[in-house]
């Protein structure tokens, strides 16, 4: 097993603690946990209904079809019961299964999130006033895991803009920064070194702004089950995953690019931005193909993965001219 060694501590990485294979072996027992659910049926891609059907897993949160551009892709969405089990939450531990073992502890009510810094409208929003502050959408999101992995994944939210709007950034809101909640007493992977605590993720202004970047509060019309991120989250489609902060109580805006959890952690491995990009690789592995979660059998075929995970004609633009090697 690798370990980092630069910040003092023996650093495990994710994709190492749990090698496919062992998923593979256990996930007959991942099956009959409560989280668990069935695949979704009758998928008919152009055709499909607005709503994903339901797991019956948890309370119901519809949304209505987006009508966002590139915010349906047409990639059958991975089951349930795969996305609910198979988690990278290191507040819950660094197994990809640990989250939805340990997760019961988490109290997604009551919940606030504060908006700070270069605002005109700083405060806190209780879970209910965002619930409502924007009508809820469905979006089936592309999901890339710098390890090598993805999914497809149907979210329930609206887009970060519609927030942002609300708050009223003043003209020194270069960046804005998202922590996640950070409870010993509810998550009991803090008690690892493996990062400094809390998260810490961050996003360029037009990045936060663009209609694709969403707050999810729920996944195939239920509400998020603990382990996916309870009951806030930040998805960007176009990154890697660990840019879309989980469980989020506090959103900054600021003049500086903000540290991240990752780059302080092993900045020669985890860039800023954590675009999805094949022609980059990983220090230590490549990124130019990917193994879509449900598709996993011993000797299936790895797909390419796509520049920006697929979303380049929605979101390329925003790097014009932009080295994206050096800022990676």
């Amino acid at each position: 097993m690798h370990y980092f060694q630069d910040r003092g501590f023996q650093h495990p990485v994710s994709s190492e603690i749990t090698p496919r294979s062992a998923y593979l072996n256990r996930r007959a027992w991942l099956q009959s946990l409560a989280v668990g659910g069935a695949a979704l049926s009758g998928w008919a891609g152009r055709d499909a209904m607005a709503q994903t059907a339901r797991p019956n897993k948890l309370a119901a949160l519809p949304g209505v079809r987006s009508t966002v551009a590139g915010a349906m892709v047409m990639d059958k969405p991975t089951a349930y019961g795969d996305v609910a089990s198979y988690n990278n939450f290191y507040e819950f531990g660094t197994d990809k299964a640990d989250p939805a073992r340990n997760a019961g502890s988490l109290k997604p009510r009551p919940w606030t999130v504060a908006v700070e810094g270069e605002v005109k409208k700083p405060g806190a929003w209780d879970l209910d006033a965002l619930l409502k502050l924007a009508p809820m959408e469905e979006r089936i999101y592309r999901l890339r895991c710098v390890e090598g992995w993805s999914m497809v994944v149907p979210w329930v939210g609206w887009s970060l803009a519609e927030l942002i709007k609300r708050v009223e950034p003043t003209g020194n809101a270069k960046y804005v920064q998202f922590i996640t909640l950070a409870d010993r007493a509810q998550m009991p992977g803090l008690r690892s070194g493996v990062l400094d605590w809390p998260y810490a993720e961050g996003l360029r202004m037009d990045e936060a702004m663009h209609p694709l970047t969403m707050m999810a509060f729920g996944l195939y019309g239920e509400v998020l089950p603990n382990q996916n991120g309870a009951p806030v989250r930040l998805v960007v489609p176009w990154k890697y995953g660990f840019k879309s902060g989980k469980s989020i109580v506090k959103i900054r805006f600021v003049e500086k690019q903000p540290a991240t959890s990752w780059e302080t952690a092993a900045a020669q491995e985890y860039g800023f931005y954590s675009n999805v990009n094949p022609k980059v690789d990983h220090p230590r592995w490549s990124q130019a193909t990917e193994r879509r979660i449900g598709e996993d059998g011993v000797f299936a075929k790895k797909r390419p993965t796509l520049m920006f995970n697929g979303y380049e004609p929605q979101v390329g633009q925003m790097y014009a001219g932009m080295d994206l090697k050096r800022y990676f």
